[in-house]
């Protein structure tokens, strides 16, 4: 008689608390219009936080041209946009989990989770984007502090 091989649970997953396989891959934060916005820990869990825990029509946010965290906001709702307050409170984080965090207003990009992409050989946390949009945020870690004072937009 075969030996039956015993199934082993890596653990829960729980895509608002950035749990993976019951272990946390990212910071929880919620915006002034009490959207979830998570915010990867490491390289290799911003791919698990893109890739596996968020859904097609989250929100991504990133700092241009640095190495930085993923931002993802949680979207149940299936919004089209994000509210200002929102969008502002996670490029600004973006921009604060990122090497670019003591540089006065950074470029942030932004988009659907759909339009981001990983080419096969890509390093961890290295990604690629279909379609975005930028802003300029100061960085922030969370703190509190007035959206208005934190971001001037432009369109790509």
């Amino acid at each position: 008689m075969a030996k039956r091989k015993k199934e082993v649970s890596a653990g829960p997953e729980d895509a608002d608390l950035g749990i993976w396989h019951g272990r946390s891959v990212a910071r929880r934060f919620t915006s002034p219009d009490g959207m979830t916005v998570l915010v990867g820990k490491q390289a290799p869990d911003n791919d698990i936080l893109t890739f596996k825990l968020a859904s097609p029509r989250d929100f991504w946010f990133h700092v241009a041209a640095e190495s930085g965290s993923h931002v993802v906001v949680r979207n149940p709702g299936g919004l089209d946009r994000l509210p200002k307050e929102t969008r502002v409170f996670a490029a600004s984080l973006a921009a604060g989990y990122s090497k670019a965090r003591h540089g006065g207003k950074v470029a942030v990009h932004y988009t659907r989770c759909s339009e981001v992409g990983k080419p096969r050989g890509f390093a961890a946390g290295k990604v690629t984007l279909r379609r975005y949009e930028s802003m300029r945020a100061t960085p922030s870690r969370g703190e509190e502090s007035g959206p208005e004072d934190r971001v001037d937009r432009d369109e790509r």
